[in-house]
């Protein structure tokens, strides 16, 4: 997560610019954010984006999401992805306990 900070310190319009579509998106409504998160997860996890995964579940862990919860929508997005995403569920699963434990 943290070489996002050199293209930060080069392109601090572009990440204002995505922080506020973030913000946006996240905004409770018919889904609350913890299942936005979610979603964003299994995208994270099928596009095989380390850092994204990285954001997503740090956000979960924020937002209360247990260990359970994951290991569950894991399940779903190793189903739906299979081997590549099984083996990115995993790492997902390191993130939380990692972030958890803080």
């Amino acid at each position: 997560m943290k070489r996002m900070g050199a293209l930060q310190q080069q392109s601090p319009d572009m990440f204002a610019g995505f922080n506020t579509m973030g913000k946006a998106a996240k905004k409770n409504g018919a889904l609350d954010e913890k299942t936005k998160e979610f979603i964003a997860l299994g995208i994270a996890i099928s596009t095989r984006c380390d850092s994204c995964i990285g954001f997503h579940v740090k956000s979960l862990v924020r937002l209360g999401a247990t260990r359970q919860e994951l290991c569950e929508a894991l399940e779903m997005i190793g189903y739906m992805g299979g081997g590549p995403s099984i083996a990115f569920g995993a790492k997902a699963l390191e993130a939380y306990d990692e972030f958890a434990a803080v």
